[in-house]
């Protein structure tokens, strides 16, 4: 397969986006000598209009279809199964995550013995799963990927319109009739939209004329200020009312962000023709999932080694002391950050080994494969909402059920035919974070 180097590209620019957006907009504070994470745009609301900058999530599920749908034909054309193919891309998000679960329980075990306050502890915990609500989703549109390929090639850009147009009955539901739980159905409906276009960039539907980014940018821009001006919708792009769920104001907003990547894809691609910029994507690239894992770590770890020794001080937030703090707080981060990740990246060096599966496969594979991805979605789906500590104890059903799904994957079936296949290639323009 070759390797889109414009995806790769995105995935690195995504994940800074991720990382110094969070940075920006979560402020951690220390009260009392008590730690809390303090939303910044609560304090500084003309600052909701600089989340269009870092709301990038929808460009990692556009390019998740595209790869997700490349890589699929290619194996599929090889004779590997849904099984087989599932349970390889799993595998390569399942494992660094465990090994960061599985830190974050001892943090919180070491921080308990240390006799920090236990709302410390939580809040903590809290903060440093936050993001794996991505995993889940992610691993649903994968398990989909075979049906939702099939659909798309039958029926195109009619699915992911249809997507929409459930997503905008789902907002009516909540909104109108507030029927709340159905909301989560938009969960599906509008990452799995903006997934599906993935499938119509890969085989040039959405690129083939270049008119085409440009309408869906400008269009999008459209409904997306009709939206805003006419519906109750935030134009914070990271607050939890377009995020948790997501809405179609959100969606709207990824139409444009769209539109505009895929405009740019031209210039992108020439300019990665040069050998040593593209050497430094592919060095970033490969940290991607271990920066999204762990950047929630360096906050916490400076805030106690310099607030309360008093190295950086705390003025108000949004005042303009605090913002010219950022650029020393962005600074101090990312000095942080790095050696962390290269020595996790080190630590997860064994997990590559790992057998693509083990046991033989049988008709049991399959349910095998769905059930672990279903208590592993259930599971992380629960620490990324009360994290590690909720109440002061640690959620030890829930991280059985992860462990016990994970297993479940892993002895779905040994590596073996196109099986082996898969465990030693690599996919072009990997969004596995």
């Amino acid at each position: 397969m070759d390797r889109n180097r414009y995806a790769d590209l995105l995935r690195v620019v995504a994940i800074g986006g991720v990382v110094y957006g969070h940075w920006l907009l979560i402020s951690i504070t220390d009260t009392g000598g008590q730690l809390s994470g303090v939303d910044a745009l609560g304090y500084v609301p003309w600052a909701q209009w600089l989340t269009w900058l870092f709301q990038v999530m929808p460009v990692f599920f556009l390019v998740g279809g595209y790869v997700n749908a490349l890589s699929w034909t290619a194996h599929s054309a090889r004779g590997a199964s849904w099984t087989q193919w599932v349970r390889h891309r799993a595998l390569r998000l399942l494992p660094p995550t465990a090994v960061f679960v599985v830190a974050g329980v001892v943090a919180v075990i070491v921080a308990r013995l240390a006799g920090v306050p236990s709302a410390e502890v939580a809040a903590a915990s809290w903060l440093i799963t936050l993001q794996l609500w991505f995993l889940p989703v992610y691993l649903l549109l994968i398990a989909l990927t075979p049906a939702l390929l099939a659909a798309h090639r039958r029926w195109g850009l009619a699915v992911p319109a249809a997507m929409a147009a459930a997503a905008v009955l789902v907002n009516v539901g909540t909104l109108g009739a507030h029927l709340v739980v159905i909301g989560y159905a938009n969960f599906l409906f509008v990452w799995g939209s903006i997934h599906q276009w993935g499938f119509s960039w890969l085989d040039g539907r959405l690129t083939r004329r270049k008119w085409r980014p440009a309408v869906m940018a400008v269009g999008g821009a459209a409904l997306l200020a009709c939206l805003l001006a006419l519906g109750p919708f935030s134009v914070s792009m990271v607050e939890a009312g377009n995020t948790n769920p997501p809405s179609v104001a959100l969606l709207a907003f990824a139409l444009t962000q769209s539109g505009l990547i895929l405009a740019l894809e031209p210039a992108g691609t020439r300019l990665l023709a040069r050998a040593r910029l593209w050497h430094h994507v592919q060095r970033l690239n490969e940290t991607t999932m271990t920066v999204y894992l762990w950047h929630f770590v360096p906050p916490i770890v400076v805030a106690v080694a310099c607030y309360r020794t008093g190295l950086l001080p705390q003025p108000a937030i949004g005042s303009p002391e605090w913002w010219l703090l950022r650029l020393a707080w962005f600074a101090l981060l990312t000095v942080v950050l790095i050696p962390l990740v290269l020595v996790i990246m080190r630590a997860e060096r064994p997990l590559a080994r790992l057998p693509a599966g083990v046991g033989p496969p049988g008709p049991w594979s399959p349910v095998l494969m769905f059930a672990g991805l279903a208590v592993v979605g259930v599971g992380l789906t629960r620490l990324a909402i009360g994290g590690l500590d909720p109440g002061g104890r640690s959620p030890v059903l829930v991280l059985l059920a992860c462990a016990a799904g994970l297993v479940a994957i892993f002895f779905s079936g040994r590596a073996q035919g196109p099986d082996r296949v898969l465990a030693n290639t690599s996919d072009a323009g990997r969004v596995e974070a």
